[in-house]
């Protein structure tokens, strides 16, 4: 395709007897009202050639159908040229297509690129939530995307194991637990954990109310309840190595990472490297004591370290505390540093986190860019909207989250109701059942999520998603099982001599949407965007239905090029489905 816009630029070039520069010569997709394969866009060449947009558009077409063979035809529409290439172009295509399995897929590490992907990075105080879902979707996506692009990806997330969070949890647990644990409450140990981070607020909130009653102001009775100072003295200890304190926080984030593991299987995610705050917050610590020596930090009259960013359009941003703890921006410049030592080929890092946090990543960058590191330059913070539910916002120490187990338990029951609905499975074992249940589910809720651009907020309605019509995973999934139906009726196809063959429309528009995945890939991979792969996906499946019911397979002598693209329709489905880390079934 490359070459034929050369030579079409190149036409143009000699018609009007002028060089264009690669910016006037502008092309696009033909809009599907109109006959064409790819546009022209006319208006930028008007001045020089000094005609009207349909006479300059005339006069290309009739330039390049006699000059190039690929371009059999073209018509003019206002200002932008529609060229249709021939058959034969379109059948050379498919052959270079039909002989790669892995067509789109760059080989792997072919990039000489190295890119860590951060993503999840949860709290040990609470379970994983819908929110966490879109995060874990959108990051390993994004991951598999730069893979598939040739890169050297390396998924990594920071445990959020420490902080007054932590504390609030550990404090609540101590004060009002009686020993429960995992095993003699039967709760996943996240759970568990996260049950006594909505008791402490309630508690918390309550010993406010009280004091407000005695006569304290607001934030006076929120600095002086029992509880918060019970918290803050706990961190204080933990950060100076106090021994049961310590035992007690070991013990409770086990249960938490044992609960983490059961979901992230579930999700379908991993990681290869994992990072702890409690292990990184200390290296923060030092740099930001090494800035102050420096002078890049300062310290207020209480002893805390602060940085002055105003000059750079931003503002001062807390470092230290003044009683010495860390914040999240300690452990996050710890953290960075660390990863470059652990990965010293590291060419980008990108941190997949919800737009709430836009200025933190903002400091977080520009305070690494300050203290010298070179590599802040290419970090870059994958900004994604909220998830909202019809019933609203979710709230973590109020309780109101929509946990990601309980919502994935759910979308497998939606899926299993919606396929016994359609009497789809009545053959299959009930193992098999179970199984096709989960990965429907699965598909439904991560498709969902992901065909959105990341950058807008959503709103996530359950029964939607498992729809088996319409934009969705089940309907992408159906489709391809469709697919391996007509395989396992027909495996083997011979192609010899189907270059003599007319192609239908049908069959054309099929070879020039899978011959436009490789860019689709790349295109997803630059806007670090699965809704680019999603929505492609999509688009090919309604493309393959409109072929399927529309043109006779079997019995014909088209037979054989039939059964081709469909299994190769067939493997794009399966590569664009496992970017978005969806698995598609042989069978539904």
């Amino acid at each position: 395709m490359t070459e034929l816009i050369k030579l079409i630029h190149n036409t143009v070039n000699q018609l009007f007897d002028f060089n264009f520069q690669d910016s006037q010569i502008q092309f696009q997709q033909t809009r599907k009202e109109f006959e064409g394969d790819i546009t022209l866009v006319v208006f930028p060449l008007v001045k020089v050639a000094k005609k009207s947009p349909e006479e300059t558009g005339k006069v290309i077409g009739e330039g390049v159908v006699k000059s190039i063979e690929e371009i059999e035809s073209f018509n003019v529409i206002k200002g932008f040229l529609n060229l249709k290439f021939t058959d034969t172009f379109w059948k050379k295509k498919f052959s270079i297509q039909i002989q790669n399995p892995n067509w789109g897929i760059e080989n792997p590490n072919s990039s000489n690129r190295t890119i860590l992907v951060e993503y999840s990075s949860p709290n040990t105080n609470k379970p994983l939530h819908l929110g966490h879902l879109r995060n874990n979707f959108l990051g390993y996506s994004v991951a598999e995307i730069l893979k598939a692009n040739g890169h050297d990806v390396k998924k990594v997330q920071v445990i959020n194991d420490r902080g007054i969070h932590i504390c609030k949890s550990m404090v609540a647990w101590q004060l009002f637990g009686n020993g429960e644990t995992p095993e003699n409450t039967g709760l996943k140990g996240d759970k568990l954990i996260g049950n006594y981070y909505v008791k402490f607020d309630k508690e918390y909130k309550n010993e406010i109310a009280n004091l407000i009653e005695e006569g304290l102001t607001e934030d006076e009775a929120k600095k002086q309840a029992p509880l918060m100072q019970n918290a803050q003295q706990m961190l204080v200890k933990w950060e100076q190595g106090d021994g049961e304190t310590v035992d007690l926080w070991k013990k409770m984030n086990s249960w938490v990472y044992s609960g983490f593991d059961v979901t992230y299987k579930t999700m379908g995610v991993d990681f290869d490297k994992l990072y702890y705050e409690s292990e990184t917050f200390l290296l923060g610590k030092n740099i930001v004591q090494k800035g102050l020596d420096e002078n890049f930090f300062f310290k207020k009259e209480d002893g805390s370290i602060w940085i002055d960013l105003k000059n750079d359009g931003l503002d001062e941003k807390l470092l230290l505390r003044s009683d010495g703890t860390a914040v999240y921006m300690t452990q996050d410049i710890g953290t960075a540093v660390l990863r470059k030592q652990d990965f010293p080929a590291m060419d980008q890092l990108i941190y997949t986190v919800g737009n709430e946090q836009d200025y933190h990543f903002k400091v977080l960058f520009k305070i690494l860019e300050k203290l010298g590191y070179d590599f802040a330059q290419n970090c870059f913070h994958l900004s994604y909207g909220m998830v909202d539910l019809p019933s609203g916002k979710m709230k973590s120490r109020e309780g109101t989250v929509v946990d990601a187990d309980d919502l994935m338990e759910d979308m497998f029951s939606t899926a299993q109701a919606t396929s016994e609905e359609l009497g789809k499975l009545e053959d299959a074992s009930e193992e098999e059942k179970q199984t096709l249940y989960k990965n429907v589910g699965l598909a439904a809720l991560k498709y969902f999520i992901l065909k959105v651009d990341p950058k807008k907020r959503m709103l996530f309605n359950p029964e939607e998603s498992v729809d088996f019509n319409g934009n969705t995973g089940p309907f992408i999934q159906y489709t391809y099982a469709r697919i391996q139906a007509l395989k396992r009726r027909k495996g083997n196809y011979d192609l010899k001599g189907f270059e003599g063959f007319y192609l239908e429309l049908e069959e054309r528009e099929l070879i020039k949407k899978i011959e436009q995945f490789p860019d689709i890939v790349k295109e997803a991979g630059a806007g670090y965007s699965p809704a680019i792969i999603a929505n492609y996906i999509y688009d090919l499946v309604k493309i393959y239905n409109q072929f399927y019911q529309s043109i006779q397979i079997f019995g014909t002598e088209k037979e054989d090029l039939r059964i081709a693209l469909s299994h190769k329709c067939g493997e794009v489905i399966k590569s664009g489905m496992k970017l978005l880390g969806i698995d598609v079934p042989e069978r539904m």
